[in-house]
């Protein structure tokens, strides 16, 4: 059964899987990870820190217990700010079938609706169309473009900056 869920210690193992079997097709997005990051020990202690912080939120799409994607809403902040960074992956397997648009729609409407932020943030490589493809159907506008923003596999990479803001918040 298909379904989108915040994660659970429970998940440890198969969030190992999911990384494991997706390690190539994310490596050109992601920075330099140890081989440790893979493990379940790792992502039990990742999970375990997420569950106990409101200053992150990850949400997994499963389809009987395997992880098809995933779906983090980081560094939440409230305040003037109410605002967060939102990331994601889809595992190889089910690329372009709908899984991506429908996590980052459920975690948008969490963000809004539940945890009643004003704004979600979502930057990307310039070479990463896919991505910019998915934040511009989801509605999310270029603000800017980063210039080495972020280390990714080893290199500062450029990033275009993106927000979406929640039309409901006062």
């Amino acid at each position: 059964m298909n379904m989108i869920r915040t994660i659970e210690l429970t998940d440890a193992r198969g969030l190992s899987q999911y990384l494991t079997a997706n390690k190539t097709h994310f490596e050109p997005w992601e920075p330099i990870r140890e081989s440790t990051f893979y493990s379940e020990k790792c992502c039990s202690e990742h999970i375990y820190n997420i569950l106990n912080t409101t200053s992150s939120t990850l949400f997994v799409f499963v389809s009987d217990r395997k992880i098809l994607g995933h779906c983090e809403l980081s560094q939440i902040v409230y305040g003037p700010f109410q605002a967060c960074y939102m990331g994601y992956g889809v595992s190889k397997e089910f690329e372009g079938k709908g899984v991506g648009y429908e996590l980052c729609s459920y975690a948008i409407e969490y963000a809004f609706s539940r945890l009643k932020l004003h704004r979600i943030m979502a930057n990307y490589m310039p070479s990463n169309h896919r991505s910019g493809r998915l934040l511009k159907r989801l509605g999310f506008r270029k603000e800017g473009l980063a210039l080495e923003y972020l280390k990714i596999a080893g290199a500062w990479e450029d990033h275009i900056l993106t927000s979406l803001i929640n039309p409901n918040c006062v």
